[in-house]
């Protein structure tokens, strides 16, 4: 199995085109356009595996693969103050650290 196999591909309908399109995360600025779902999955898939050999082929680094990656749970947010102090007041209100709260939230939880 090749690594490109661990990329995040996407295939959705483009109004737009009248057709379905495939994608990569990893390399947004690559897309396969095909009247068949399947197809374009397919689609995508060749062609990033051509422009990753072509990469390494001229000693270059492909992308590594969303999935592959790890993440050590942190990320910085920024927010205007006025934001800030609200939640501040809720996450005491609620007895629970700010952190908890905005856990919460990205879950969708209310």
């Amino acid at each position: 199995m090749s690594h490109t196999d661990h990329y995040s591909y996407r295939v959705r309908w483009s109004a737009e085109d009248g057709e379905f399109v495939g994608t990569v995360a990893e390399m947004p600025s690559l897309s396969w356009l095909d009247g068949d779902r399947a197809q374009a999955f397919d689609g995508i898939q060749k062609l990033v595996a051509e422009v990753v050999e072509d990469m390494l082929a001229a000693g270059e680094t492909p992308p590594e693969a969303i999935a592959d990656r790890t993440y050590s749970g942190k990320f910085l947010l920024r927010i205007p103050p006025e934001l800030h102090r609200e939640l501040a007041i809720e996450a005491a209100e609620q007895h629970i650290s700010l952190n908890r709260l905005a856990s919460s939230r990205l879950l969708g939880n209310q």
